[in-house]
């Protein structure tokens, strides 16, 4: 058994499909070079000592029952917790946590923290993920929901355990099925912006825009809203009926957005993007002030698409560039890279 083993998970972008994963709808997201990378060391004693590096703090507790915890610190003791809560044995251990990807940046720092971490604390004891990583995925989810205090879906741990290289990922989250769609820009560039406003999703509207999602569903008396359809909107009101729109033409995009790239229209595929943002905009109210004045300006520059990525309330901007259109200060490169993994 090793004594020390290393696993990287990687952030994500999401092409199109933004709020649609916990309303049952549809996704395109895919991994990204960046990410956070967790060493696990064993110990001697009974006890899980973890440093994020980056931060220059430390936690440590008792191997056998995690407490509650905040920040970074959730993260550990909530996969800790639901490891051990799965049936997996974990053996007392050192956590070293460094990354480079911004946290609260929309790149989804949070399923890139969790899926190293449970990856790294299975690979020291010894013990193999679960062979449908889907699984292990729902478990990286209960982390975020139950310990960090964000109702978040599926997508960000799809998108971090699932990915294929060259790749992004349709996934249906009523079925959970997953099908690749290559991604072939030839000398096109999708980049990411800072839009220089960070965001904490639980501490943001997010949980408040899933809240109005249920109550949605309720009206319409359906399980998720990627069961309602454009008729349904007639019966909802307000609030409501703007972000059940959201979601309902969102779902339309993704699907445009597959059948764009295959026929390698990209310029059609810039323009679902500004689609997107405009609904998150308008009937989602997920932006604010500094994302708009960086969605305005990539569009100045010649941005093909440019729309708001993550959970929103802040972020990063994601913008399709056409050959010979030059990249903003401070712009990132990305591309579909591979998924979490031992190292």
């Amino acid at each position: 058994m090793a004594e020390r083993v290393a696993a990287h998970g990687p952030g994500r972008v999401n092409l199109i499909g933004e709020h649609t994963d916990y309303n049952g709808g549809l996704a395109m997201p895919f991994a990204i070079d960046r990410g956070v990378t967790v060493t696990a060391t064993g110990r001697d004693d009974d006890r899980i000592e973890a440093r994020a590096l980056d931060l220059g703090e430390e936690d440590a507790f008792a191997l056998a029952e995690p407490p509650r915890g905040e920040g970074w610190r959730a993260f550990v003791r909530g996969a800790v917790g639901e490891l051990q809560a799965a049936g997996y044995a974990l053996r007392p251990a050192t956590l070293e946590i460094t990354g480079d990807l911004p946290q609260g940046s929309g790149l989804s720092s949070s399923a890139a923290i969790s899926t190293a971490l449970c990856l790294a604390l299975l690979g020291l004891a010894g013990q193999d993920p679960p062979e449908d990583l889907r699984e292990l995925a729902k478990l990286c989810s209960r982390v975020e929901n139950g310990w960090v205090g964000a109702q978040t879906g599926l997508l960000d741990q799809f998108a971090a355990l699932l990915s294929e290289p060259g790749h992004a990922l349709r996934i249906d989250f009523r079925s959970l099925e997953v099908r690749p769609v290559p991604l072939d820009l030839g000398d096109w560039r999708l980049v990411t912006v800072d839009s220089g406003a960070t965001h904490s999703i639980a501490a943001s509207g997010y949980n408040q825009r899933r809240a109005e999602c249920e109550a949605a569903c309720a009206e319409l008396g359906i399980e998720t809203l990627s069961e309602a359809r454009v008729e349904d909107l007639a019966r909802l009101e307000g609030t409501l009926r703007l972000r059940a729109r959201h979601v309902i033409s969102e779902d339309a995009r993704v699907d445009a957005m597959a059948e764009r790239l295959a026929e390698h229209d990209l310029e059609a595929a810039g323009a679902l993007l500004d689609a997107s943002h405009a609904s998150l905009r308008d009937d989602y109210e997920a932006s604010v002030p500094e994302v708009e004045a960086t969605v305005a300006a990539l569009k100045r520059a010649g941005a093909a698409g440019a729309r708001m990525v993550g959970g929103g309330f802040g972020g990063s901007v994601l913008a399709l560039l056409a050959p010979g259109v030059p990249a903003p200060p401070g712009a990132l490169a990305v591309a579909p890279g591979a998924p979490a993994r031992l190292l």
